[in-house]
């Protein structure tokens, strides 16, 4: 099972540019290959997205990586992240709580909705609707609610599915080779669906 991981990470390295040294730092067997491919591909969404300018108080501002509700990736996420850079930017990995932390989501560029926030993910999506904020979640519907990013498992492989018109309401790019790996939500489906 390690070894399909490691080569399923492989695969996906090269086709979004991963570093060796990336896979390396990660390939401690008592981690969750799961959570190990979605931490590496939220590190490479902020390589294949445009912020809008006024998005960073400053050139060298961190991108803030916020983890909300219960936490899947343990220091996955971390290691991943650690001592890496985009242009001059590196990166922060923050746990925020439902109610208790969302004043600290107007930092957050990327933001993992855990899906222990299933019950909040409507209120919390109006909430930052339209703030340049990359939202992504692993709940189903995640992204015909209004969530940018959704993964999911489709034989036991981690895939992803875009709602363009939520991240286009953000002021965010994404680029069309991530675009290239997804499965597009297009607005007339996002709207026909009812949350479920």
């Amino acid at each position: 099972m390690l070894r399909r991981s490691t080569i399923m990470i492989l695969a996906l390295s090269l086709s979004l540019g991963w570093t060796s040294e990336t896979i390396a730092q990660v390939s401690d067997p008592s981690e969750s290959s799961e959570y190990l491919i979605k931490a590496g591909f939220i590190y490479n969404f902020a390589k294949f997205v445009e912020w809008p300018s006024g998005a960073f108080a400053e050139p060298d501002s961190p991108i803030v990586i916020g983890v909300l509700g219960t936490d899947p990736f343990g220091t996955i996420l971390d290691r991943i992240v650690e001592d890496k850079k985009i242009g001059s930017r590196g990166f922060v990995v923050k746990r925020l709580k439902w109610g208790k932390d969302l004043r600290d989501l107007k930092e957050c560029k990327i933001l993992f909705v855990s899906s222990s926030e299933k019950p909040h993910i409507d209120d919390f999506l109006q909430m930052v609707k339209g703030l340049p904020i990359l939202t992504v979640g692993e709940t189903p519907g995640f992204a015909e609610r209004g969530g940018m990013i959704r993964f999911t498992l489709e034989d036991n492989r981690v895939r992803f599915e875009v709602n363009v018109e939520a991240a286009r309401q953000a002021e965010l790019s994404i680029s069309s080779r991530l675009l290239t790996l997804a499965r597009i939500i297009s607005p007339s489906a996002a709207s026909a669906r009812k949350p479920g």
